[in-house]
């Protein structure tokens, strides 16, 4: 035998083993085997970019429940994948256009502008599935899958066509959560809301005369944290019960700028307590406005764009962004004597998941899911435990959001997706048509100057939705459909379980009347240690990646530095790079360290120590197998099973293969329980402190020909 280093060096191991593994297809799936099966489908990374530490833990512990079940004997198939999304996706690429052409989105065709998104897709998913190999991630390949590729783009338009027909999909003008960076629809959970120090401004509205008011009563004194859309205001509301606006229910204000009367009604949603007891009411531009106006048959005025700038109805202010129009209206609300104060007020202010811009909401023609029908089947799915949610936590979460549902608008306004299958006839608007076959509709081919298809695209989520069944090649009868689905588990963070796991749940009840997996292990997401330093002037600065380093690792703090666990932010200096890991601790050290930390808890917070204990731990690994097969190498084969009798045993000899049966106990019970940090630990502690500090040590004397002269301490 090749004498071993005496370092573990993962740079001449880990790709070498991956790479044989791959050409023995030892994770290729068989769907006409007999043996029990076991199927998982990767949460599919987006096209955007480089793979995150997220995903590194999520491909970690998808792997070794893969892993565990084929040691178990089972048929396993973990389907690997990406997803097109839409926003994010359309987003890079259009900022790549800009900076290395000087090119928009609309500068393109729709035909040339999604080649280059495709160009874009086809490298960046080559870097991304290299990166999944480089985690050892061991993914059926040979099925491989896409969010836009034929088979999935099947499945889209075949539960579009279904829910179509069954009445589940609508049009209407309806009240959006809008992205003016991306200038497409959100839905409510896309937007992230994060509380703000703001203001809430008091104007008065002047009382138009002669409405037998007496003379004293010029204004009524309105409160809002909005100003810039008081030019869309349609009415003033105060509670039906504030003694102090009785006299005033009925009468009419004439609104600044742009001389619009509107009445003043009474509705029970107003709260006699904030600001001056009343508010105004735009319901083209905020959720609650909206309702009012909806019992009140208040009209609906738009003012923005879909860029987020004011319209036409924004008189004087036209043109103007939205913050640009809020500083200049309040100035001239105070030139005109009608600014009465400014009070600071907290708020909580949505902004986008995908571009972080402030959200607006907006009223535009949007496609939608009728969601009330599904109620009832995603609740009792998790209620009866059809699908268990791992930890059970995660159940008042989730039976909240579908208490609060509201209909999933699932159209977005860009043009990488999938295309909404919707014709509408050029001369009776009202007439639409639904095809999803080849080609195009009949009536089209006839007349296509009477026809034009819908502009837009279906949400990300539509067809991430599908993902359990569309990757195993539904609507056809497939082999893999037999044997795999339903799906055994979902591995994913908790900041997707309304996005995709219940509409996995919703979709899968509601085509298939199956669950799309059993069980669903929900992960805390990822934090890492962000450092800075306050200036003087009250900004503050972060710290630098070397120096960053050097404090993860150990260095001492200085007292004007202060540290936080946050979310992993590129701004804040705090993202942990996977591959940056693995090129300096090994891919085994980082998958141990995830599983380490992969507690039932909300957040993780990872500490780069960790990676550098359990390079230690893999470099212990090493070593003790090298003690093993160096003592072991020069016998033979007979000699090997001769020495596996138990009746040649010594004492330490059955004392290890006692503590090996118990650690295989703990380390099954802890994996079918998805303990990942507590199954890491079990094996850490038994190779490290009873197989080598013990079982080793106690082996020497006899491989070494010395006597035994200690008894082992239980």
């Amino acid at each position: 035998m090749a004498e071993l280093s005496s370092a573990y060096n993962p740079k001449e191991i880990e790709d070498k083993w991956y790479r044989f593994w791959q050409e023995k297809n030892f994770f290729k799936a068989d769907p006409g085997s007999s043996k029990k099966a076991f199927s998982i489908v990767i949460p599919p990374p987006n096209v955007t970019g480089a793979l995150h530490m997220g995903h590194a833990l999520d491909e970690t512990l998808q792997d070794i429940l893969c892993r565990f079940k084929r040691m178990l004997g089972f048929e396993v198939l973990w389907v690997p994948g990406t997803d097109h999304a839409g926003i994010s996706t359309q987003t890079v690429v259009e900022k790549h256009l800009i900076k290395t052409l000087g090119k928009r989105r609309t500068d393109f065709t729709r035909e040339e502008f999604l080649k280059e998104v495709w160009a874009w897709k086809e490298e960046k998913q080559h870097s991304i599935l290299g990166q999944i190999a480089k985690m050892g991630s061991s993914c059926d390949w040979s099925r491989l899958r896409f969010t836009l590729d034929e088979q999935c783009s099947l499945a889209v338009k075949t539960v579009f066509q279904k829910m179509f027909n069954d009445g589940l999909i609508y049009r209407g003008d309806y009240l959006v959560n809008w992205d003016p960076v991306t200038q497409t629809a959100i839905a409510d959970d896309e937007v992230e809301w994060e509380e703000k120090a703001g203001s809430l401004w008091y104007f008065r509205y002047p009382l138009k005369t002669g409405q037998g008011l007496n003379e004293n009563q010029k204004f009524i004194v309105i409160a809002t944290t909005r100003p810039e859309t008081m030019l869309g205001d349609t009415a003033i509301a105060v509670s039906p019960e504030d003694p102090r606006y009785q006299g005033l229910i009925g009468k009419t204000v004439l609104l600044p700028f742009v001389n619009r009367e509107i009445p003043i009604i009474a509705d029970s949603f107003v709260d006699p307590k904030f600001g001056s007891g009343a508010v105004k009411i735009t319901p083209a531009h905020d959720f609650n406005d909206h309702a009012v106006a909806g019992r009140h048959s208040l009209p609906l005025i738009n003012i923005m764009n879909p860029n987020g700038t004011i319209n036409q109805n924004g008189a004087e202010f036209e043109g103007l962004k939205m913050t640009e129009a809020r500083a200049l209206l309040v100035q001239k609300m105070q030139e005109k004597g009608l600014l009465e104060k400014i009070e600071p007020y907290r708020l909580n202010l949505g902004v986008s998941y995908r571009s972080k811009a402030a959200v607006e909401p907006y009223l535009s023609k949007q496609w939608f899911v009728k969601m009330t029908a599904f109620k009832e089947v995603l609740k009792n799915t998790v209620l009866e435990k059809k699908v268990r949610l791992v930890p059970e936590n995660w159940e008042e979460t989730y039976f909240h959001w579908i208490d609060n549902l509201r209909d999933w608008c699932i159209s977005r306004q860009l043009w990488w997706g999938h295309r909404i299958p919707i014709w509408y006839n050029l001369k009776d608007p009202d007439k639409i048509l639904c095809y999803t076959g080849p080609g195009e509709p009949k009536q089209v081919k006839k007349h296509p100057e009477n026809w034009k298809q819908e502009e837009d695209v279906l949400d990300t989520w539509f067809s991430s939705a599908l993902w359990p069944f569309s990757t195993m090649g539904w609507p056809k009868k497939t082999a893999e459909m037999k044997k795999f689905y339903p799906t055994s588990i979902l591995v994913t963070g908790h900041d997707i379980l309304f996005f995709w796991i219940a509409r996995m749940i919703l979709m899968s009840q509601y085509v298939l009347k199956k669950v799309p997996f059993r069980q669903t292990f929900i992960h805390g997401l990822i934090y890492g240690k962000s450092y800075w330093r306050k200036d003087p002037d009250g900004s503050v600065t972060y710290a630098g990646i070397e120096e960053k380093s050097q404090y993860d690792l150990g260095a001492p703090i200085p007292s004007d530095v202060s540290f936080k666990w946050e979310k992993m932010s590129k701004s804040k200096g705090n993202v942990i790079d996977p591959l940056a890991i693995i090129e300096k601790y090994g891919t085994d050290a980082m998958r141990l360290a995830l599983s380490a930390s992969a507690t039932h808890a909300s957040q993780i917070d990872l500490d780069l120590r960790r990676f550098e204990e359990y390079k230690n731990f893999t470099n212990k690994l090493w070593n003790g197998s090298r003690f093993v097969l160096q003592n072991t190498s020069s016998l033979g084969q007979e000699a090997l099973e001769q020495g596996l009798k138990t009746d040649l045993f010594n004492l330490e000899d059955h004392w290890i293969l006692g503590k090996l049966n118990q650690t295989i106990q703990k380390e099954t019970l802890h994996l079918e329980k998805c303990e990942f940090d507590k199954a890491t630990l079990v094996l850490y502690d038994f190779f490290w402190n009873d197989f080598c500090a013990y079982y080793l040590e106690l082996a020497k004397p006899v491989l070494f020909g010395k006597e035994l002269n200690f008894q082992i301490a239980e």
